[in-house]
């Protein structure tokens, strides 16, 4: 055993939010998986450069139904470990902000890719709400602008080929190094810098555990990989630690 403070670090990633209605980049049942030509949607030199690229990813954020989505058991689950009175952080690459909605305290998730709930203005940096920006375009703005400055809005999420916040990225690694027990849920751990994290918390004394539906790289460093769905594994895992550690 080592001698760190019992503090449980979780990592989410697409797999635990399907059971929303969201689908996944890289699963058997995938976004990519369907459409390849859709990662240049969430790739920022594409989106940038052209303009139809804009419009089939508002399409696209229109047609998946993510800002309606709601929390599902998975979610549900890690409120519930929080309530236990556990010590936990969650770290999500998800930015689909239902964490926060199922009721997890704010400043204990850790959201390293950003929020779709938000949009940001590539030119003048101003936030505004996404669900005003799909509202133009249900009404008729197939890639509505900034209305401050006209620039391109994006969501403010970290799009593939942007890089992570330095400041989320170093609190992310302190979790990491200051944890007991790392859990990846729902993630390939294929992504670097995040998919760094559990090797930093192995390397600091920490168990693993990986709970996905296919195999990851670190499923042979870890001390249980789970194969269950989700949303039945993460409550039936929870319901364990909280028995073993309370």
């Amino acid at each position: 055993m080592n001698a760190k403070r019992p503090l449980i670090a979780v990592l989410t990633g697409a797999g635990i939010s399907t059971d929303s209605g969201i689908p996944d980049y890289r699963g058997p049942n995938g976004l990519w998986q369907k459409d390849p030509s859709a990662q240049e949607l969430v790739t920022i030199g594409p989106y940038k450069a052209d303009p139809d690229v804009r419009r089939r990813s508002w399409r696209m954020r229109l047609e998946t139904g993510a800002s309606a989505a709601e929390p599902n058991a998975g979610h549900r689950a890690l409120v519930d470990l929080e309530r236990s009175g556990l010590p936990l952080r969650v770290l999500t690459q998800n930015v689909d902000g239902l964490h926060r909605a199922a009721g997890l305290t704010p400043r204990k998730v850790l959201e390293l890719h950003g929020t779709a709930r938000e949009t940001q203005c590539l030119r003048c940096r101003v936030v505004g709400s996404m669900a005003e920006a799909l509202e133009r375009v249900v009404a008729g703005e197939p890639d509505p602008a900034c209305r401050e400055c006209g620039g391109i809005l994006k969501p403010r999420t970290v799009m593939f080929g942007e890089a992570l916040d330095p400041a989320v990225l170093q609190q992310a690694d302190a979790i990491a190094k200051a944890c007991d027990l790392f859990i990846a849920v729902g993630t390939s751990l294929q992504v670097y810098p995040v998919a760094s994290l559990p090797q930093i918390a192995l390397e600091a004394g920490a168990r693993l555990i990986v709970v996905n539906g296919e195999p990851t790289p670190f499923d042979a460093a870890a001390a249980e990989v789970i194969r269950e769905p989700i949303s039945r594994a993460l409550p039936e895992l929870v319901r364990r630690l909280v028995t073993e550690r309370g």
